[in-house]
C-alpha cells in the first residue's frame, strides 16, 4: 500500500551551496500525489515543482529540479533519500527558499523527523518499476547501470587521489531498514582544493567542515571529529544514489551499480531506462515485494545516533 507522513514536520537551516537560510516543511499528501515541492517565496508564477527525473535541470554538484516557469529547488537528494528510506511515497514539501537545508550533511536529521511523526498507510496499491534488462550509461571512467534483481540493491565504487579516501567499494541490499541503519548518517564530502575552487565561484557558501560536510586533504581528514564510519564517502555516494533513484516516481526493483558516478550519471540512467519501454514494467507490489523495499519495517531506532 502507498504511504504518507502522519503529520507535518519542519526543518530549518542553510543551503550548502547558496548559504541561504530556508524553512522547509513536509506535509502529508493523498494517494497518487507523489512528491512535490512548493516554493512559498515565489509569487506570480508557478511555484510547484515535481520531484521527478524529468524535472532535473542541473546535476553538476547536486540535484536541481525546475518547472517550466523557471522555479527551482536544489540539493534535494538527501531529503529524497530520507523519504525513500522511510517508505514515504506521497508528500508536499513547502520551502521558502531555493535550496533544501543541508543540516548535518546527511539524511539522518530528515529521517529522524519523519520517523518521529510516523508513517500513515493509504488505501491505494503501491506500484513499482521492475527492471527487465540491463541499461547503462558511461562518461569517461564513470559508469551507472541498472539490471534485473528481485529488490533494490546498490553497488558503488569510488576512487580518489586523496589517500584518506582512496578506493572504496560497497554493496547493500536496500530492504528492511538498511538505508536507515547503514547509510542515513553518512555526510557529504569533498576535497579541500574543491572547497576553495567552489567558494571562488560563489558556491559552497553554507559549507562548514565538521558541521555539515567532511573535508579531505591528501591523507588527512580536515573536519573536526573525523569520520562517522571508515568508509563514509562511498556510503554517502550510495545515499545520494538512493535519493536520485527516488526520482523515478515509484520504488525500483533492480540492481544499481555506480562506478565513479554522481547525480548527473544517475539522472541520465533513469532517462535511458524510461526511454526504452522494453527495459522495465510497472508491477503491483505484493506483500513479499513490499517487505523487500527500503522503507518496510523501519523504526526510529534504526537511525544511528550522531553527534
Amino acid at each position: 500500500m502507498q504511504t504518507t507522513i502522519r503529520s507535518a514536520v519542519t526543518f530549518t537551516g542553510v543551503g550548502l551551496h547558496s548559504g541561504l537560510r530556508a524553512r522547509m516543511t513536509i506535509h502529508p499528501a493523498s494517494a497518487e500525489y507523489g512528491i512535490w515541492f512548493r516554493r512559498t517565496d515565489v509569487i506570480g508564477r508557478d511555484a510547484m515543482v515535481q520531484a521527478h527525473w524529468a524535472s532535473v535541470s542541473n546535476a553538476t554538484l547536486c540535484t536541481v529540479i525546475s518547472n517550466a516557469a523557471g522555479t527551482s529547488v536544489s540539493t534535494i537528494e538527501h531529503i529524497m533519500a530520507a523519504l525513500a528510506g522511510c517508505g514515504v511515497h506521497n508528500a508536499l514539501i513547502e520551502i521558502d527558499g531555493p535550496e533544501v537545508p543541508i543540516l548535518d550533511g546527511s539524511s539522518a536529521p530528515f529521517a529522524s523527523g519523519i520517523m518521529a511523526r510516523g508513517i500513515r498507510v493509504l488505501d491505494a496499491p503501491l506500484r513499482c518499476f521492475e527492471v527487465l534488462k540491463p541499461v547503462e550509461v558511461r562518461h569517461g571512467e564513470a559508469v551507472a547501470r541498472l539490471e534485473p534483481a528481485g529488490a533494490l540493491e546498490i553497488d558503488f565504487a569510488i576512487d580518489f587521489e586523496d589517500a584518506a579516501i582512496g578506493h572504496q567499494q560497497k554493496h547493500l541490499q536496500m530492504g528492511n531498514g538498511t538505508f536507515l541503519r547503514e547509510l542515513s548518517d553518512c555526510r557529504t564530502f569533498c576535497r579541500q582544493a574543491d572547497v576553495e575552487a567552489m567558494r571562488a565561484n560563489g558556491l559552497a557558501l553554507g559549507g562548514n567542515p565538521g558541521e555539515n560536510a567532511v573535508v579531505f586533504d591528501g591523507d588527512r581528514v580536515v573536519s573536526p571529529g573525523g569520520l562517522r564510519r571508515s568508509d563514509e564517502p562511498v556510503r554517502h555516494k550510495m545515499l545520494d544514489a538512493l535519493g536520485d533513484l527516488a526520482l523515478a516516481g515509484a520504488p525500483l526493483l533492480g540492481r544499481y551499480t555506480g562506478i565513479r558516478a554522481g547525480h548527473a550519471m544517475t539522472n541520465r540512467l533513469l532517462r535511458a531506462l524510461f526511454a526504452d519501454p522494453s527495459a522495465y514494467r510497472i508491477v503491483d507490489c505484493d506483500e513479499a515485494t513490499r517487505r523487500s523495499l527500503p522503507g518496510s519495517g523501519v523504526n526510529r531506532a534504526d537511525i544511528p545516533a550522531v553527534a
